[in-house]
């Protein structure tokens, strides 16, 4: 007998999240994945904990309340670092967080110098540094913090021009020829950044690895999951997947919004919708 689909929340303050289901969706072949990105409040690095913590619980419930899930990820690093632990203690349903990838950028670096790209908020938290302490023992982690970088991945997929040098100037103090200690392998630490790989990596003069945490929180979903994700006979799912978006800001711009209507059906997501909340 054939479950029927889970209903996965993946939630985020803007398109980043995309770059974590892109990952989810390829592992877990029978879920429905629901995507809430809380423009109104954009971008979460910088707003106070109690603040954060407060409309993301309150949006959070309330959405789940018209849409159930069966899990959310909290596909965000700002609201992962901050405000996880009070969603955990909210909610009866497993909630699934990022951190920026410092563990595995330590098995691929071959020169021990690791680069942190993430928002300021991040880089600067203290629960980065235990990250480090913790798995980056004797390896060099140089950081960067950028709220631009973000800004770029969402004015992408809203259809507008990205200019490289504006790359290549966040980059800069990694990438110069002169530098001593270039990293060789680059921690994406925000979802947003992955979806701007090309343009980072155009960065460098030579080949740097990309590291972020999109696969580990798939595999995270699907052990979660596991007993839910049952196949037919020929281990194919017939039932049809409905993949939903919703932002909770309504767009000024009716052409930013068609722009990203299409790439969120580029993505595989039958509608995006204005949640009022």
């Amino acid at each position: 007998m054939k479950m029927p689909a889970k209903r996965v929340l993946i939630f985020d303050s803007g398109v980043g999240g995309l770059s974590v289901y892109e990952q989810i969706i390829n592992i877990n072949s029978n879920i429905e994945c629901r995507y809430l990105f809380d423009n109104a409040y954009f971008p979460y690095g910088e707003l106070p904990r109690e603040k954060l913590v407060t409309r993301i619980t309150q949006l959070l419930t309330d959405f789940t309340k018209q849409y159930p899930a069966d899990l959310i990820v909290i596909a965000c690093n700002s609201a992962s670092t901050i405000a996880l632990d009070d969603l955990r203690s909210h909610f009866s349903i497993p909630i699934v967080g990022v951190v920026p990838a410092i563990k595995p950028a330590t098995f691929i670096t071959k020169n021990n110098v690791i680069g942190l790209l993430a928002t300021p908020g991040t880089v600067e938290r203290a629960y980065t540094s235990t990250l480090i302490e913790q798995f980056a023992a004797g390896k060099k982690v140089l950081r960067i913090g950028s709220t631009k970088l973000v800004t770029l991945a969402e004015d992408k997929l809203m259809g507008k021009v990205v200019k490289q040098e504006e790359f290549n100037k966040i980059l800069a103090p990694w990438s110069s020829a002169e530098l001593k200690d270039i990293p060789d392998t680059l921690v994406l630490g925000c979802t947003h950044f992955p979806l701007l790989k090309e343009e980072i990596a155009a960065c460098f003069t030579k080949p740097i690895q990309l590291v972020d945490s999109g696969e580990a929180i798939a595999l995270r979903v699907r052990q979660l999951l596991a007993n839910s994700l049952i196949s037919n006979e020929k281990g194919e799912f017939k039932q049809p997947l409905l993949h939903q978006a919703f932002y909770t800001k309504a767009f000024t711009n009716l052409t930013h919004l068609s722009a990203l209507q299409k790439s969120f059906m580029t993505y595989g997501f039958e509608s995006l919708s204005f949640f009022d909340c």
